[in-house]
């Protein structure tokens, strides 16, 4: 396994970072606890989560995924042993503390609390802010349209709230999740003029169909130590081939739910899809292995969350720290990305 700071701090963190969000509804609890196993087993000390987990998001399995973490921890007694990353939901989910603004120091002791139940631990070593409560572009959304907003919790105050957690040793460290560079680097410039937490990491989305984050965050995470923990690395699926020629293979997440992931069906993302297909076959490589390895070895990512349904699909994501690939390679992935820029983001 390789390792990588996490931000500024001292922690060493796996560069394969186990996703869960899975666990309460494609899999089982005992298909969680084997992954879980199997992960830690291979040195994958790094472990994300959230409160709205599984997904897709309804009101009877929220909360599930950390259920599943904790009665592990229960039983193995290896919390140590882990690098646990969870999120509070951001707003719009009615069954979620009324489904307001959630960044309230009120709603994150309550959100902080009642993770800390279902996940039964007494702290949390990365607690994360799921998507802004401003209206900014995420999730896909692309065209940013400028609304003037009074009613969500300004940054300021959110550290300070975060703060007096991490003093209560609830929390260790604090970051982002679909965020924009603007919101990082406004959260970073407060941290250091009001002396308070600062956001190590941004958990965003990045793949070979979507490379976006270079524009403007790529720069930031790595002057400011605050690094990418990359989602959707195989892109839902598509990046290990197991969707070409229009097959969907049963129990797979988009013959489940691929009505509510249409962004990956796009022309262009299936040509680029195509093409990233044929320079894995022309060089022997696993499919998904050389996707996820594009990610990990991008200087700006601090660690590529899989997630796996099932564990020849998880042996085979962890396994790819030991691909490499050569400079041959890289440049015709980035000659595809010329070609079809960002088809899927």
């Amino acid at each position: 396994m390789n390792f990588k700071k996490l931000g500024n701090t001292d922690l060493e963190v796996s560069t394969i970072c186990l996703g869960t969000m899975t666990w309460g509804e494609q899999n089982t609890e005992k298909e969680g606890f084997d992954q879980m196993d199997y992960a830690l087993d291979q040195g994958v000390n790094f472990w994300d989560t959230a409160e709205l987990y599984a997904i897709p998001p309804k009101e009877n399995t929220y909360g599930k995924t950390e259920e599943v973490i904790g009665n592990w921890f229960e039983r193995t007694k290896k919390r140590n042993e882990v690098i646990l990353a969870t999120k509070v939901a951001g707003p719009g989910l009615s069954w979620i503390r009324g489904g307001g603004n959630q960044y309230d120091e009120k709603n994150l002791n309550e959100a902080v609390d009642q993770s800390l139940k279902r996940l039964k631990t007494d702290y949390i070593d990365l607690y994360q802010l799921h998507w802004p409560e401003r209206k900014s572009n995420f999730f896909g959304r692309l065209g940013y349209e400028h609304k003037d907003e009074k009613d969500w919790n300004k940054f300021e105050y959110i550290l300070n709230s975060l703060d007096k957690i991490i003093k209560t040793g609830k929390i260790r460290y604090i970051g982002l999740s679909n965020e924009t560079a603007w919101g990082l680097s406004k959260f970073l410039e407060i941290s250091k003029l009001k002396n308070l937490p600062r956001m190590m990491s941004v958990q965003n989305p990045y793949s070979l169909l979507n490379r976006t984050y270079e524009v403007g965050l790529a720069e930031i995470s790595i002057r400011e130590q605050s690094g990418l923990l990359a989602y959707s690395p195989l892109a839902f699926g598509y990046l290990s081939g197991k969707y070409r020629n229009g097959k969907l293979p049963e129990k797979s997440r988009m013959k489940l739910f691929g009505d509510q992931f249409g962004r990956y069906k796009s022309k262009n993302g299936q040509s680029a899809i195509e093409k990233y297909f044929e320079i894995a076959n022309k060089h022997g490589l696993d499919f998904a292995q050389m996707s996820l390895k594009f990610c990990e070895v991008q200087t700006f990512i601090t660690s590529v969350i899989i997630g796996a349904t099932t564990m020849e699909q998880l042996k085979t994501d962890i396994e790819s720290v030991n691909l490499e690939l050569n400079e041959e390679i890289i440049k015709e992935i980035n000659e595809v990305q010329k070609i079809y820029p960002n088809p899927c983001p």
